[in-house]
């Protein structure tokens, strides 16, 4: 088995697909529309066919109090993985990413936390090399 598809809610899928190719460098997988329904994914460039993170909207009751409340608490909705994690917080900033947190040592990793405008925290980490 393998994991192909996850999916994260955003509020704006616009605004959404501008921050994950533009700002953290994605790119778009898929995207097409059924009526009012949207499908759409965004891909690592490092893996084009690699996991697809779906950003999904957020137009239900559910998935909307999902979202808001895991934010709230300051839990990340999307883990993301580096090598260079100071690099990625430097090209994100200049991309014009808003980080909560930056690069902070903690217990076998490093990690930084950013927002991505659409409701959603985003933790990048970069784990510790033994």
């Amino acid at each position: 088995m393998k994991i192909k598809l996850t999916s994260i809610y955003v509020d704006d899928q616009e605004k959404a697909l501008a921050f994950y190719t533009g700002v953290l460098g994605f790119t778009k997988k898929a995207d097409f529309s059924n009526g009012p329904f949207r499908w759409l994914t965004v891909v690592s460039a490092e893996e084009p066919d690699g996991t697809e993170l779906q950003l999904a909207l957020n137009d239900n009751p559910a998935a909307k109090a999902y979202q808001q409340a895991i934010f709230k608490q300051g839990q990340p909705a999307l883990m993301l993985f580096t090598d260079d994690i100071k690099g990625d917080h430097e090209r994100i900033k200049a991309n014009g990413g808003a980080f909560a947190m930056a690069p902070t040592d903690v217990t076998g990793s490093t990690i930084a936390k950013l927002e991505d405008g659409c409701g959603n925290l985003i933790q990048i980490t970069e784990l510790a090399r033994w």
